[in-house]
């Protein structure tokens, strides 16, 4: 409980001092107005006496003159005057210079201005100084003065009579007889001001002292119960309403609160919502850990979620921690549909509500639960919208719902529990579908060419420690263009499935099927020789000339392929150089006419090799002598087609023909010239950059074994040095094909190019889970979206919803985005609509060793 601040003052002791201060303020108050009344009357009626003595005294002055006094006459009056007031009237005369010219008197300096005025002005005048009062009266010369006064000019101020009052003493006398007045009176306010306190303080105080008694039993929520205060009446009208407004308050808070121990309960309920990587594993294991928990802190025999999947169609999911009766079933299935017909349009198709009972605890003792139980102990949240997930509704059946106030705990956990609920199943369903499309090709639902490649490599080594051969086998459809041109993309993307399935129903249990690209198709056929390889070759193509896909308007389209084999360790002993093979197999197949299986034979084989060691020479020498060759494809803005990009690709010549980077980089790799190569491409690439004055970015591939090679970095700073290279100019690709094992010598390396200025981008983007580890580890600056899931989004719904996820992925990360593989105009404006900012691709730009505009825009 909080202190009372020591500043604080009683009520009691406020009331008095307020009442003391009160009374004597206004006591004080009543004072200063009554002596200011008192002053202003009693100098009123002091003017009006002052005025009326004055005036006597000049008609007692003018009959004297009258009847011939003489000047001794005059002071003699004068002095019984101020005799007779002798501290506060006065009076004196002063004649005027033709009178003192007539009796031979000299004429006195007049120090009073007043004085002069009136002998000037001849009008009586007044003055008032402080507590003094002086009137001034003229004598004028009549008619009859001049028989006295014969100088004298009729109209004439013979003379001036000063009548002065000083009131002071008698103010002071008036104010004293006030003051004692007072003083006598003082005690009977303060007195008032006591007995009013005092009322005042039994009704307040007393009525005060109850509501803190009574406010200081309530520790918890059942003493509310008791805290009555609507017959309480204290005799003040606002204080009464006061108390019973805080009784309606009480009240209300009665019927809604909850005591600490609910609210702890909740807390505890709540910590086991929290979503961990653990939980999205599956989404029915973390319900079940859920549910378990919370019986733990409460008795819970049912939880139930409402998963809307179309428009009137539901999945309902019944989690029981025991096993239920057929009963115990039955009853809750009814009272969930009836849930859900309250809250929800009627649903009349019974098949529409798909119910799936899960039990927690299969071991334990069967629930023997009846109707009341469950209608009664059931609470449920059902929405009209559905939530994250799907989720609709969701439920549970406990002893804690009768309870209102813990039904209102309930309530919370309810609501919490259907956003946990709904956002585990919705992370569940993205993350298998992220699963999935990161290794299948999302037309034939085959493995995608990553897969491909990854499991090449492991049957290579598997092969190598087991000591035994494998074939890999490279399909390509004859004719498959003009099919897809002549019937259109969606009777190809029908073609290309069927055929898949047509190779697939071909192979043996455990061989290996993947979608190349395009087209094409591989297959590794596993553990077998030559004859058995070949074998499986024969039934894929004689199934294929035999397949036939019937079109739209009626018309029966055949399929052939052109197939190559290749068998490991016979015609090579790495992938790359085993896909080769079987790749010019397939060539050879198709240049033979089509529809044809090739064999290798020992020429096929002698002349492979050859050329792989023509290429490993021709490349070495390449190297040494700087003649690798940059090509530049422009990456545009998506927005209005600008060219402010390109990606260096890198290629050789040989023997007249320009090779691809995807035909030497393996044999680079295995002679150990990789890195060379990358530091002759970059300085030819900067050295061009140099000559012809180029602003734009540059995406350089990256090869991950730079990452362990020291001078690496060194060089790279010389080489942009040198050059005048912007070093923000220059974009790392980095490619999840060739992810690195040891993400933290990643970020180090990461970490110091950034450092230097130096940005990065990630490579084919959403074809793996690496891909995610890397935006979420590395500062990224773009993400060139995987071409696989762009050329086709068009025609397949999940490609399309799969780019939009990457794409809004990246934007959610600040992260610039590139759309590959843009092979038309429609693909280009899609890609546009979803925000994507830039796009690469043959119908942008192709290929060409300068920095050239792009092609196919508008």
């Amino acid at each position: 409980m909080k202190k009372i601040s020591s500043s604080s003052i009683t009520l009691r002791r406020f009331i008095v001092i307020s009442s003391l201060t009160v009374s004597c303020i206004t006591f004080l108050i009543v004072l200063a107005v009554s002596s200011l009344i008192y002053k202003k009357q009693l100098e009123s009626s002091l003017t009006r006496l002052s005025a009326s003595i004055s005036q006597q005294i000049f008609n007692s002055l003018y009959q004297g003159m009258e009847q011939g006094w003489a000047r001794t006459d005059i002071d003699r009056f004068l002095n019984q005057f101020r005799r007779t007031f002798p501290d506060t009237f006065n009076a004196d005369i002063f004649r005027s210079e033709t009178i003192n010219r007539q009796y031979g008197t000299t004429m006195t300096e007049i120090a009073d201005n007043e004085v002069q005025r009136v002998f000037s002005e001849g009008v009586p005048r007044y003055r008032r100084d402080g507590d003094r009062v002086d009137q001034y009266y003229p004598f004028k010369a009549e008619e009859k003065c001049r028989t006295c006064h014969l100088t004298a000019r009729t109209g004439e101020v013979l003379g001036v009579v000063r009548v002065g009052e000083d009131y002071r003493v008698m103010r002071q006398k008036a104010r004293s007889t006030i003051l004692i007045i007072f003083a006598l009176l003082s005690p009977f306010p303060l007195g008032m001001s006591f007995l009013v306190a005092g009322y005042v303080n039994r009704r307040i105080g007393g009525a005060v002292q109850i509501l803190s008694t009574k406010v200081h039993t309530v520790h918890n929520v059942t003493d509310l119960a008791s805290l009555e205060l609507e017959n309480q009446h204290v005799g003040f009208s606002e204080l009464d309403s006061i108390f019973s407004a805080f009784s309606k308050i009480v009240e209300r808070i009665r019927n809604v609160a909850v005591g600490k121990e609910m609210l702890e309960f909740e807390i505890q309920v709540l910590e086991r919502f929290i979503i961990t990587s653990e939980s999205i594993k599956d989404w029915k294991e973390r319900v079940t850990y859920l549910l378990t928990e919370v019986s733990k802190l409460m008795q819970v025999y049912i939880m139930f979620c409402i998963f809307q999947v179309d428009d009137e169609i539901f999945d309902i999911e019944i989690f029981w921690i025991d096993p239920p009766t057929d009963e115990a079933k039955n009853i809750m299935e009814e009272i969930i549909r009836s849930r859900i017909g309250e809250e929800r349009f009627r649903i009349d198709m019974p098949a529409s509500i798909k119910m799936v009972h899960n039990v927690v605890n299969s071991q334990g003792t069967p629930l023997q639960l009846n109707r009341p139980e469950i209608e009664l102990q059931t609470k449920s949240l059902v929405l009209k919208v559905p939530q994250i997930g799907g989720v609709v509704g969701i439920g549970f059946q406990s002893k804690m719902a009768i309870d209102p106030i813990r039904s209102l705990v309930i309530d919370s956990i309810l609501t919490t529990m259907l956003n946990v609920v709904g956002s585990i199943k919705a992370i569940y369903k993205y993350t298998k579908d992220l699963e999935y499309y990161a290794t299948r090709d999302p037309l034939t639902n085959l493995y995608n060419q990553r897969v491909f490649w990854e499991l090449l490599g492991y049957e290579v080594g598997r092969a190598e420690r087991h000591n035994y051969n494998f074939g890999l086998l490279l399909i390509d459809l004859d004719n498959f263009k003009y099919v897809n041109d002549t019937h259109g993309h969606l009777f190809g993307d029908k073609f290309l499935t069927k055929a898949g399935a047509v190779i697939h129903d071909c192979l043996r249990k455990g061989d290996i099927l993947a979608r190349y690209g395009g087209d094409e198709f591989t297959v590794v056929v596993v553990e077998a020789d030559q004859e058995q390889v070949y074998m499986v070759a024969k039934r894929i193509r004689e199934s294929l000339e035999k397949m036939t896909v019937v079109s739209s308007d009626g018309i029966t389209v055949s399929g052939t392929a052109s197939v190559g084999m290749a068998v490991f360790p016979v015609h090579a002993n790495s992938e790359k150089d085993l896909f080769i093979f079987a790749d010019t197999m397939a060539y050879k197949a198709k240049s033979a006419g089509k529809n044809r299986l090739f064999v290798p034979t020992e020429d096929d084989v002698i002349e492979a090799f050859k050329k792989s060691g023509e290429i490993s020479r021709m490349l070495v020498k390449a190297v040494d002598e700087k003649k690798i060759i940059p090509y530049f494809q422009p990456i545009v803005a998506a927005s209005d087609g600008s060219v402010n990009c390109h990606e260096v690709l890198c290629r050789i010549e040989i023997g007249g023909e320009i090779l691809p980077a995807a035909e030497f980089i393996e044999i680079a790799e295995t002679l150990g010239i990789i890195s060379r190569l990358d530091y002759v491409l970059m300085e030819k690439v900067f050295q061009k950059v140099q000559a012809e004055q180029y602003t734009g970015m540059l995406f350089i591939n990256l090869s991950p074994k730079s990452l362990i090679l020291s001078e690496f970095i060194p060089t790279l700073i010389r080489l942009t040095h040198s050059y005048g290279i912007d070093r923000e100019k220059i974009v790392f690709e980095l490619t999840e094909r060739e992810t690195v094992k040891n993400m933290t010598l990643l970020e180090r390396f990461v970490e110091e190019l950034k450092l230097e200025g130096f940005k990065f981008a990630i490579d084919d983007f959403g074809s793996g889970f690496s891909s995610f580890q890397y935006i979420r580890r590395l500062p990224l600056d773009f993400v060139k979206i995987e071409g696989i899931f762009i050329r086709n989004m068009l025609n397949d719904p999940k490609d399309m919803a799969f780019v939009k996820t990457l794409a809004v992925l990246a934007k959610e990360f600040g992260i610039k985005s590139v759309a590959e593989y843009i092979e038309s105009e429609e693909l280009l404006v899609a890609v546009r609509e979803m925000g994507i900012d830039f796009a690469q691709g043959y119908h942008t730009g192709m290929p060409t060793p300068g920095f050239a505009e792009p092609a196919g825009m508008v």
